[in-house]
């Protein structure tokens, strides 16, 4: 199919939507600007084909696709022979497949073509040649991606001569920029659908989640309570969690998971799991960190690089005394109810669990008094920084819990996580933030 000297009768692109330079910048800048519009596709592609036709004038057009097919498979995605035009992206398995004819050599020559006169050039047994029936001039238009003419277009004109070699160029150039263009779309929708899809599954992680956190505070004589658990993604790795024990006494545990978003939850989850799967009441501080230590290294984090920080107490309400330890956790803090300094309520200088199979860990007995306030939470709240990169730090924390003395502890909570947004500027959170208080009645 050698291309033909033609007549000329395809005039350019430049002189065929207006006679002034004005008249014609204006035809592209509307192209521009309706195309720009365009978020579906298959509708970009019809207004493109309707603005073309001024452009480019054919009595019939053929658009191919050999995508994800092998040579000498061609793939007919549109034509304006069909009274329904299938969506190629989305219904492929409606689109007709040729295994041979001159549409599949067109597009596996990976070139232009222009072909003067059709006539005796198209046999009767192509298995395409009802594509070109009344047809006697052609140009076929590359569309390129990863370097081969993964799509094309031909147009046809019933009369002979009718498409220039002289702006063959011109034609392949505008129609690589929309073919771009289009597939960018394609793309946009594609990742759209996928991020959907991704989104939901969050969702569900999410929801699997808290769905392990306590659904209401438990009633501790001579203790009120109050919590906020915030999420920096769909889903976290902090963990809180409540425990009731022989004797009316409850152990509060609160935990951090090193990491973010899904890998964290599902670090998470196994935590609670470990917490909740000893046969019997763990009445020591110490032994149930040893515990989850013991089967975190065993089976979970052993190599791969994450830990479990955590900070696990026994309260016993008779006597309204802590009985704590912390595997790297951040301490606690306390406020004494006759005032004064906020002060450390344990020590912090274990491993953090899922490290080291063999660590051992110490307790911290601490008797409370009545007033006394504790501030149980995640090193996303003290490490929230500002438009400054400043973090927040366990200083400013320290003065929120003194200014909020009085409040009782779900205001204590209210008042802490307004003045962290205001001190953030109210950015997005970076990291997962839990905050547990607990007051002495």
């Amino acid at each position: 199919m050698a291309d033909q000297n033609l007549s000329g009768a395809d005039v350019s692109f430049f002189h065929r939507v207006g006679e002034t330079p004005a008249k014609r910048l204006g035809y592209i800048l509307d192209t521009m600007r309706e195309l720009s519009q365009q978020n579906d596709p298959q509708q970009m592609v019809a207004t493109y084909s309707r603005r073309m036709r001024d452009v480019i004038p054919s009595d019939r057009f053929v658009s191919l696709s050999r995508r994800e097919l092998d040579r000498p498979f061609v793939r007919v995605t549109r034509s304006n022979l069909w009274e329904h035009q299938p969506n190629p992206w989305r219904e492929t398995s409606l689109l007709p497949v040729y295994a041979s004819g001159a549409l599949s050599d067109f597009i596996w020559s990976d070139t232009a073509t222009v072909i003067d006169d059709l006539a005796g050039l198209i046999t009767p047994d192509d298995p395409t040649a009802s594509y070109f029936e009344g047809m006697r001039s052609l140009v076929a238009l590359p569309l390129f991606d990863r370097g081969v003419a993964m799509n094309m277009v031909v147009l046809m004109k019933k009369e002979p001569g009718y498409f220039d070699p002289q702006h063959l160029g011109e034609h392949v150039w505008m129609s690589n920029l929309f073919g771009r263009a289009t597939q960018n779309l394609v793309l946009n929708e594609q990742l759209q659908r996928a991020y959907e899809l991704i989104d939901r599954e969050l969702k569900v992680v999410a929801d699997i989640q808290r769905s392990l956190l306590p659904q209401e505070l438990p009633h501790i004589p001579t203790l009120q309570l109050a919590a906020s658990y915030q999420t920096s993604q769909r889903a976290g790795g902090d963990y809180y969690d409540f425990f009731p024990l022989p004797g009316g006494k409850w152990g509060l545990l609160i935990a951090d998971v090193s990491g973010h978003g899904t890998p964290a939850a599902v670090l998470m989850a196994v935590t609670h799991s470990i917490a909740h799967a000893w046969d019997e009441p763990p009445r020591s501080p110490a032994a149930m960190m040893k515990f989850i230590n013991g089967h975190l290294c065993a089976r979970y984090t052993n190599g791969n690089g994450t830990f479990v920080t955590a900070f696990y107490g026994i309260y016993d309400p008779a006597t309204r005394t802590l009985n704590s330890c912390s595997a790297g956790h951040c301490p606690p803090r306390r406020h004494r109810a006759g005032g004064g300094d906020v002060i450390n309520l344990c020590f912090s200088g274990h491993l953090p669990l899922g490290i080291d199979p063999d660590e051992v860990f110490d307790e911290t007995e601490c008797r409370l008094e009545v007033g006394d306030t504790i501030v149980f939470y995640t090193d996303g709240l003290t490490e929230a920084r500002n438009a400054d990169n400043d973090l927040l730090g366990t200083e400013r924390l320290d003065r929120m819990i003194e200014r909020c003395a009085d409040c009782d502890t779900t205001e204590l909570v209210d008042q802490i996580l307004s003045a962290t947004d205001e001190f953030t500027g109210n950015r997005p959170l970076t990291d997962d933030r839990t905050l547990v208080v607990a007051r002495v009645v």
